[in-house]
């Protein structure tokens, strides 16, 4: 067996609290499953990651060349990214899928270089306008995604397990409210910089968690990170909503202000107390 395939344990742990006990038993069958791909794609494992909802390992292909297998312990998370994907193919700004296969969900995804993320870079609104405006061309009809409001229901629900009594349920109304009207284009649902690699032609999106919805959603992480005032944050979207088509500069402040209470709350329990958190705070009404 692959041995960089042996999860660890904090990060079975944050498996569990993601997708329930059943995360147990995938992790242990998780090495065969790896050694099974592989001999069946032809690759030689370099490297193991992953955050809380993917194993993600960097492999070898035949030819020599990097590429991504990503395994989740959710068919279903599997088979909405695999759709995404493919509804997103040829676009340049978004990584591109090589294989699926729907008995594991694995995914394996051709590299991206030189693959450095944006988490670090100062801010450069120019520079992701064009991936925003992207991300949000491709038609939507037929494809088999579940509505933002329930990805928004969804994370207020994950919220109150990680940072349990923090959030008053208002907050939800507000933010499905939020996402009950708006335009519908296919939203990336998980947007920040920390998700978008250097690449040859310009930044590349990866690990999307997929929705029907109002893409204005995708502009959150980039107008919050980092940010300690209201008045940065409006000067942010000022700046960068008029350079994507068909963005809202409103709705996405209100964007902001309804998910404010889920990127504070686990810094809050966590007993965070820096500039940034106190301002998320603020902006949540916590």
């Amino acid at each position: 067996m692959t041995p960089t395939a042996t999860v660890p344990e904090d990060v079975r742990a944050r498996l569990a609290v993601r997708f329930g006990p059943s995360a147990e038993a995938w992790c242990e069958a998780l090495p065969a499953v790896v050694d099974e791909l592989t001999a069946h794609w032809g690759l030689s494992v370099v490297a193991a990651g992953g955050g809380g909802t993917a194993r993600v390992f960097r492999c070898t292909d035949g030819a020599g060349a990097t590429v991504w297998l990503k395994l989740t312990p959710d068919l279903r998370v599997a088979a909405e990214e695999e759709a995404a994907l493919r509804a997103w193919s040829g676009l340049p700004s978004m990584v591109r899928l090589l294989a699926h296969d729907p008995a594991t969900g694995a995914l394996l995804l051709a590299g991206v270089a030189p693959g450095t993320t944006l988490r670090q870079r100062p801010w450069r609104p120019a520079e992701v306008a064009g991936l925003l405006t992207s991300l949000r061309s491709v038609p939507v009809a037929g494809v088999p995604l579940p509505s933002l409001a329930e990805r928004v229901d969804f994370l207020f629900d994950l919220t109150s397990r990680r940072a349990p009594g923090v959030v008053p349920g208002s907050a939800r109304t507000v933010a499905l409210g939020l996402a009950a009207d708006g335009p519908l284009a296919l939203v990336h649902g998980d947007l920040h910089p920390g998700n978008v690699l250097d690449g040859p032609d310009g930044p590349v999106a990866i690990d999307p968690r997929p929705t029907l919805g109002d893409p204005d959603f995708d502009l959150v992480d980039w107008v919050l990170d980092g940010v300690t005032s209201h008045a940065v944050l409006t000067a942010r979207i000022t700046e960068l909503a008029p350079l994507v088509p068909g963005c809202d500069s409103a709705r996405v402040l209100d964007w902001c202000r309804a998910t404010a209470p889920i990127i504070a709350a686990p810094r809050l329990a966590a007993g965070r107390n820096d500039a940034e958190t106190d301002f998320l705070r603020k902006l949540a009404g916590l």
